[in-house]
């Protein structure tokens, strides 16, 4: 079998050397991507790769952004629980003093 060369296993890496992307066949006719030449297959294809190898640095910054918020969101609740329970031990405190106030009062 003399099969010239696969999507996995393609016959070179040299994008100058290998076909010319050719227009999808699934696409209608006269769909937003224009036929391609053999300098604009290489652009292509070179674009192609540097965006997918900079897939892993997007999804990674994306993974950063998402924990970022998440222990902001983590900070916000404790400091919300902290000015919580000082409020409660304010309110406890000023009872306290009001019926000290009162007790003198009454003696």
């Amino acid at each position: 079998m003399n099969i010239p060369g696969t999507i996995d296993r393609p016959l070179t890496h040299d994008p100058k050397k290998q076909a010319p992307m050719k227009p999808s066949t699934s696409e209608p006719a006269g769909s937003a991507t224009p036929d391609f030449t053999s300098t604009g297959a290489i652009d292509s294809r070179q674009n192609r790769t540097r965006e997918m190898q900079l897939i892993p640095e997007a999804l990674a910054r994306a993974h950063m952004h998402d924990r970022l918020q998440e222990a902001e969101r983590d900070r916000q609740a404790v400091r919300l629980a902290a000015a919580r329970r000082m409020q409660r031990r304010a309110e406890r405190a000023s009872r306290r003093a009001r019926r000290a106030l009162a007790m003198a009062l009454m003696q």
